[in-house]
């Protein structure tokens, strides 16, 4: 027992640098990976150290996405006097490394628990393909998802001594992760359900703390959503209606647990069966759980995240229109479900007296685990021969097909005067000529907002820069703004796209 308990948090420690190690190894040919979204983070950042605003690079507050991550990003780069694009890959390695030692110490605190299955654990959410690519990217979800485990340690704190000051602490992570990403009132509904079915709270006392807890932990939330209407007429942005019904939402959530599983699409045909069973699984737990008075432990704070944040998801995407489901959207959701999944083998081998029993229990539960390391970290390896060992660097506008591209790199160096002053820029992929060239430009607008597209067209002098490989259905298209414009090619670039103006008066 004795080596055991010095190696307790030694051995977490180990594992937080291999993470470490990981994420340097996946930014190790092109830095941080650099999309559309983590363009409005950085640009954001750079006004809020440059003018103390968090204006986007089209000089209007960043409202699809809520402050605080841009703020991080800002505050981090005003101390050091480096740009976001070069810390990325740091704070990303030290935010990973960060998760691993938080998750490492309340695995350490399971009910039972076990240095074996801890290690294992470990290694499978360190090889995890879904969280190898968000702590490869500047995202927010980077600092949401270890949040969670923050709100988890804090709210387990509170519920083995249902004190105000541990319920405030909370309440405070909650707020927090609320403006990090707008998905963080499954944070809040956690706490909030938690509080309900706790029974020994007294009804008076749990009314109070329900007040105390959502009263704190919505509040920088309607704050930011207040700001949004204020400055722009929209608490999120422009949103428009699902396309996708709750029985594909389903089948989506389903297919990113089957990639993490281990599955090819040819075993797609399981995703929405697989994705019932396991929302059910989480409230069959729930309930277990609450009969059998065991809601204060880490195991059962997991399964009720996972389960209102897997709810949450699939909802949201059946009314609202964002990207489809993917493992970065699921990617918060990945560490609870896997402890909810994984740590009734612990329960098992505890209540089991027979010692041959008890052998053979961990040694298939060892087997499995072993083999979902070893299917995960092929992924792994395929996608590190793919982007570094083969230098193509993490897709985005770091990557060789950018570095290389002839419209980025002449945007990079053009003579911006070719641009008359105060003449709108409007592009298919606003964020990338900010990126390249550092100016100013609007989204041509959606298909979907009717007088947004009127107006655009009743435009007398524009300039279009055009990305054919990046075109999106949903906006306007090339072709729709020829039907309706003479444009003036400026500069083209073949399959790449091109440069135009269209001014009514020369026509």
């Amino acid at each position: 027992m004795a080596f055991w308990n010095k190696i307790k948090n030694y051995d977490t420690l180990f594992f937080s640098v291999l993470a470490f190690f990981a994420i340097y190894l996946f930014c190790s040919y092109n830095g941080v990976g650099i999309s559309p979204d983590s363009i409005m983070y950085t640009s954001a950042a750079r006004n809020f150290v440059a003018h103390g605003n968090l204006h986007t690079f089209n000089h209007a507050p960043i409202v699809d996405f809520p402050v605080f991550y841009p703020t991080f990003l800002g505050i981090i780069s005003f101390i050091t006097r480096i740009d976001p694009t070069l810390f990325g890959w740091w704070l990303d390695a030290l935010m990973f490394a960060s998760l691993i030692f938080c998750s490492g110490w309340i695995i350490s605190r399971f009910e039972p628990t076990s240095h074996i299955y801890k290690w294992l654990i470990l290694i499978a959410i360190i090889l995890n393909p879904g969280l190898l690519q968000v702590y490869t990217y500047l995202w927010s979800e980077t600092l949401f998802i270890l949040e969670v485990l923050l709100f988890m340690i804090i709210f387990r704190q509170y519920m083995l001594q249902h004190t105000v000051k541990w319920l405030v602490f909370a309440a405070i992570i909650g707020a927090v992760a609320c403006i990090t990403r707008y998905a963080a009132v499954t944070i809040v509904g956690t706490g909030g359900l938690l509080l309900l079915l706790d029974r020994s709270l007294p009804v008076r006392k749990k009314i109070g703390h329900i007040l105390i807890y959502g009263f704190i932990s919505i509040s920088l939330l309607v704050a930011n959503l207040w700001f949004n209407a204020l400055h722009t007429g929209t608490v999120t942005g422009p949103r428009e209606p699902s396309i996708t019904p709750f029985h594909k939402n389903l089948y989506y959530f389903g297919t990113v647990f089957c990639d993490w599983l281990g599955f090819t699409p040819n075993q797609y045909f399981l995703a929405t069966p697989l994705a019932v069973i396991i929302l059910a699984g989480f409230i069959i737990a729930l309930v277990y759980n609450f009969y059998r008075r065991r809601l204060s432990s880490f195991e059962n704070i997991a399964i009720t995240f996972a389960l209102v944040y897997g709810l949450f998801i699939v909802l949201s995407s059946t009314f609202s229109r964002y990207e489809r489901i993917n493992p970065r959207l699921l990617s918060p959701m990945y560490i609870p479900a896997l402890w909810g999944y994984s740590s009734w083998a612990l329960l098992v081998l505890k209540r089991v007296n027979n010692r041959r029993v008890r052998v053979a229990i961990a040694a298939l539960f060892i087997a499995a685990m072993l083999g979902y390391i070893t299917k995960i970290f092929l992924v792994d390896k395929t996608r590190y021969n793919d982007l570094i060992a083969d230098e193509y660097g993490n897709p985005g506008y770091t990557d060789n097909d950018w570095m290389e591209s002839e419209m980025a790199n002449y945007l990079k160096t053009m003579d911006k005067s070719i641009f008359k002053p105060k003449v709108t820029i409007y592009s298919d992929a606003h964020e990338a000529v900010y990126f390249f060239s550092g100016m100013s430009s609007y989204l041509v607008p959606h298909k979907f907002f009717k007088k947004d597209v009127e107006k655009f067209y009743q435009k007398k002098h524009f300039y279009l820069i055009w990305f054919k490989n990046l075109e999106n259905r949903e906006l306007i298209n090339l072709t729709d703004i020829k039907s309706h414009k003479q444009l003036k090619p400026i500069k083209e670039f073949g399959d790449e796209g091109g440069i135009y103006e269209y001014n009514l008066n020369s026509n």
